[in-house]
């Protein structure tokens, strides 16, 4: 928090104005009650002298105690009791001078007095200034005021000073909290402006929403076809990961729909939302108080929810908040996950979506360094399609692209997510399958050939085309080559190993991996693929 908050959540020019009136009114005030005493009763010259003493020190006092109260920066609450403490006093010793009639008067001086103490300062002090006052003036009084209206009177005031206090202290910590709230999400929205990393959005997120909310439970989630993926959700001291949430029949799934937010502070009561029921997620506890907001944006359609488990734990500045929170997460998400589609798009071959050459060789020598700290292996096949320039020169570079596109559409088929493809070159393209012995990799292999060979393929003018051939080349890393430039360089002597035997062919075949398994070099592997 910066310096010019760092009391009570204002700045001095702030104080200034809202206690500047009551001074001014202690003033105006304290000047008319000794003027009035003056003027208007027979008093001695003593009297008078201690009188006109008093008003001059008090209006001198008034006058500079917003500069005295600045000047003790580090001290303002020990100030404050002092402040009160003299005040009291003051006004008490001040009705043992004044008649006993101007009671009202002084009444009002100490209303005054209590309102400019809590201005700039706790409930404690003001508290102190009305009672000690009170007590000193009722004792010097206590003749005086023997009749029940006046003791209603004085009573009545004394009520008035206490509830404007009470008034002060609400507004100032309303105050207060709205301040800290826009700090949060001024806070929040610098720190995500500058970050293209959604896991680092996430997190910020989490943290601005245990600074700013008291909830037992919240969440973020982003829509899946039908489902809501949460990728942040917390429940009471706990995370959970991997959970989703239904969109039909939900709270979160109406929200998303309706592309606004929803607030229920009282879930004891029907929730009168057609075809909607609250589903528990998480604990296995009930949620009394729910809101939540739409997180949308170009490439974001999702929610932020929190929870209570107890009624009426926000309110609607609650939900003003997370609306703003969510807008601002929005926005930073959308710019990241535009960052990674510009990034993905650098990596990948426009026509087949898979990685481009240079990116392919980057993740391979990655997943060779995994390998290798793992003592496990990784397979490489490398692909060609056979005949391909007379594809072109027969049917068009467009049926070429679409034996290109539906290739890579059956290699996506036969590997797992953590599998890479490359295009290599034209019409050879790279596979990589870490975790995998040469076994599974031509079982890999020849499930792309066969599925190929069966791909049905048509000319502009609606006309049959052949189904291509493919050839394939595996190696594997670190038993065959232990660098990766070596790797490929074997996959790809096979490939053309087995354009020289006839094309349509695997190299090599299932005798040379129960050799590697007879010699003890191939474990047979634990990853098998399926079709997914």
């Amino acid at each position: 928090m910066s310096d010019k908050t760092k009391n009570d959540g204002f700045a001095p020019q702030e104080h200034l104005i809202s206690i500047l009136p009551s001074v001014l009114a202690g003033i105006f005030m304290l000047l008319a009650t000794i003027t009035t005493a003056l003027v208007k009763y027979p008093l001695t010259m003593f009297q008078k002298g201690i009188l006109i003493g008093y008003g001059v020190v008090g209006n001198l006092y008034l006058s500079f105690f917003y500069l005295l109260y600045i000047s003790t920066s580090k001290n303002k609450l020990l100030y404050a009791w002092i402040n009160a403490i003299l005040v009291g006093i003051s006004l008490g010793l001040l009705s043992i001078i004044l008649p006993d009639e101007m009671w009202i008067q002084l009444s009002a001086l100490m209303i005054v007095a209590s309102i400019s103490t809590s201005i700039v300062s706790e409930r404690g002090p003001s508290y102190f200034i009305v009672l000690s006052s009170t007590l000193i003036s009722s004792i010097a009084n206590l003749e005086y005021l023997t009749q029940l209206h006046q003791r209603v009177i004085q009573f009545s005031l004394i009520i008035a000073a206490l509830i404007v206090i009470e008034t002060i202290q609400q507004l100032k910590y309303l105050s207060r909290q709205q301040i800290n709230r826009l700090e949060i999400v001024n806070e929040f929205s610098r720190q995500i402006a500058s970050s293209l990393d959604t896991e680092q959005v996430t997190s910020l997120l989490n943290a601005a929403i245990q600074n700013a909310l008291e909830a037992d439970t919240y969440y973020v989630g982003m829509v899946e076809g039908e489902e809501i993926s949460l990728h942040l959700f917390y429940d009471e001291g706990e995370y959970f990961k991997d959970v989703h949430a239904n969109m039909e029949g939900t709270l979160s799934g109406w929200v998303v729909r309706n592309r606004k937010g929803l607030f229920l502070p009282d879930l004891r009561r029907d929730v009168n939302l057609a075809g909607v029921k609250t589903v528990i997620i998480g604990k296995q506890k009930t949620s009394l108080s729910w809101m939540g907001v739409p997180m949308q944006g170009e490439f974001v359609n999702g929610i932020i929810a929190i929870a209570c488990y107890r009624p009426n734990a926000f309110n609607r500045s609650d939900m003003e908040l997370l609306s703003n929170m969510a807008q601002r997460a929005a926005l930073a998400l959308d710019n990241s996950l535009r960052h990674a589609l510009v990034e993905e798009q650098a990596h990948v071959d426009s026509l087949t979506g898979v990685y481009n050459h240079g990116y392919f060789i980057k993740i391979l020598r990655q997943q060779a360094e995994t390998t290798q700290k793992s003592n496990q292996h990784l397979s490489l096949i490398m692909l060609d399609v056979d005949y391909f320039k007379q594809y072109n020169d027969n049917y068009g570079h467009l049926a070429g692209d679409e034996i290109l596109t539906k290739l890579c559409e059956t290699i996506r088929r036969h590997v797992k997510h953590s599998d890479a493809i490359g295009r290599w070159g034209g019409e050879e393209f790279a596979i990589s399958l870490p975790d995998t012995s040469g076994v599974q990799a031509m079982q890999v292999a020849n499930r792309i050939r066969e599925t190929m060979s069966k791909v049905q393929l048509r000319n502009r003018k609606k006309e049959a085309i052949p189904a291509p051939t493919i050839s394939q080349g595996i190696a594997e890393f670190p038993v065959e080559a232990d660098e990766i430039f070596k790797l490929i360089d074997l996959a790809d002597r096979r490939l053309y190993i087995a354009k020289e035997r006839g094309r349509n062919q695997v190299e090599p075949d299932l005798s040379h991996w129960d050799q590697f398994e007879k010699q003890g070099k191939q474990p047979g592997g634990t990853s098998p693929h399926k079709n997914t």
